[in-house]
């Protein structure tokens, strides 16, 4: 198959599993580039991802997923010696799970769709309430209509265009909702996939609580900024 895909991957202090998750991605079909985005980590992540056969790209600081993504698209256009790669964006901590997301590219490759984004067959019990799940979901279906099974998961792939439509990218853990609502409104075609993936599941500590209270604050944001742009847009 002629390569056509790179994967993106954002990756903090993810040393124990970057390394299979990496492996994983570069042995998708089409897939001749992955490139991680050390954001700031304290542990080997960048060494790690290195050794597996990923570019590495570090910031010197942590700098949060959204701005991660960007960097990592940017060195992917850089690289592009052809027609633009679609990209790929996975999580980390996906291990050799990550094999099944060539399900996600597929529907891209074919031209059904814009923009493919997972949904986990296999759920791990999470130590959330689903307050953050909920509140993007609901926020998606009122903005543009659409029933997002999994709105916050992270792993989707999407042409250049669409993730061109859709930057500037929200801030943090806002950016998967927003790009939902960004590339629908847009006109962009969206499909969910069943997948058979799985990452580390979140616990019930403060380190925990603390993510989950920024994810809801980033989420929030989001939302709130796209629904002043619509009631500006319907104010015209």
């Amino acid at each position: 198959m002629t390569p056509d895909t790179a994967v993106v991957i954002p990756a903090k202090d993810e040393g124990a599993r970057i390394g299979p998750t990496v492996v994983a991605a570069l042995a998708l079909p089409g897939v001749d580039l992955v490139v991680v985005v050390d954001d700031g980590s304290r542990d080997d992540t960048g060494r790690v991802a290195r050794a597996a056969g990923a570019r590495v790209v570090r910031h010197s600081r942590n700098r949060g997923k959204s701005a991660a993504m960007e960097t990592g698209a940017e060195a992917v256009r850089l690289l592009d010696t052809a027609a633009p790669r679609h990209l790929l964006f996975l999580d980390a901590d996906l291990g050799a799970s990550a094999a099944t997301a060539a399900a996600l590219v597929e529907p891209v490759r074919a031209g059904v769709a814009d923009m493919a984004t997972a949904v986990f067959v296999n759920r791990v019990k999470l130590g959330g309430l689903g307050m953050v799940v909920g509140l993007s979901r609901e926020g998606v279906k009122r903005a543009t209509g659409f029933e997002a099974a999994q709105p916050l998961n992270g792993q989707r792939c999407l042409t250049r265009d669409a993730f061109e439509a859709a930057r500037p990218l929200a801030h943090g853990w806002g950016v998967e909702t927003a790009m939902l609502i960004d590339l629908l409104r847009k006109g962009f075609r969206v499909v969910e996939v069943e997948v058979e993936m799985a990452h580390r599941a979140t616990g019930t500590d403060w380190k925990a609580q603390l993510h989950r209270a920024r994810q809801l604050r980033d989420v929030a944001r989001a939302l709130l900024a796209r629904e002043s742009l619509m009631r500006g847009a319907a104010s015209k």
